[in-house]
């Protein structure tokens, strides 16, 4: 077991929480009750609920990185399996930071750099748990 390892993990794990902060407050700053609207009941809900499944998914992955980083750097295939699952889910959102068009909504220094951070933060985490697939 790597315990550097398992502590960066722990790290990860509380960095997703604080995304889920900034989560919290996309729906308002984007203006998703006036913005959905005009969807059909069946749109407007299916997007809250895939909204609401990436944050649980973020929640796991943060509970777990949190509560089993041992396990989760002692490369089992266990371990090894949840962390490349990490990996993905960040690397995808990394990505997605390429050719989302934010421009119009950092309007403000504050948003402009959150939003970097952000960027900085989903790097991280795919890093940490690509690291932990591969040494």
């Amino acid at each position: 077991m790597d315990i550097a390892l398992a502590d960066l993990i722990r790290l990860a794990g509380v960095g997703q929480f604080s995304i889920l902060i900034a989560s919290s407050l996309v729906p308002f700053k984007l203006n998703w009750k006036r913005d959905l609207a005009s969807l059909p009941t069946l749109h407007r809900q299916m997007y809250w609920t895939y909204g609401g499944y990436v944050v649980l998914g973020i929640v796991a992955l943060a509970l777990m990185s949190l509560t089993c980083a041992d396990d989760l750097a002692s490369g089992s295939r266990l371990g090894r399996a949840v962390c490349a699952y990490g990996a993905l889910f960040w690397g995808i959102r990394v990505m997605l930071q390429a050719v989302f068009d934010v421009k119009e909504h950092l309007t403000a220094w504050w948003l402009t750099a959150g939003y970097h951070l952000l960027t900085v933060l989903f790097l991280s985490f795919t890093a940490i748990y690509a690291f932990a697939v591969f040494r």
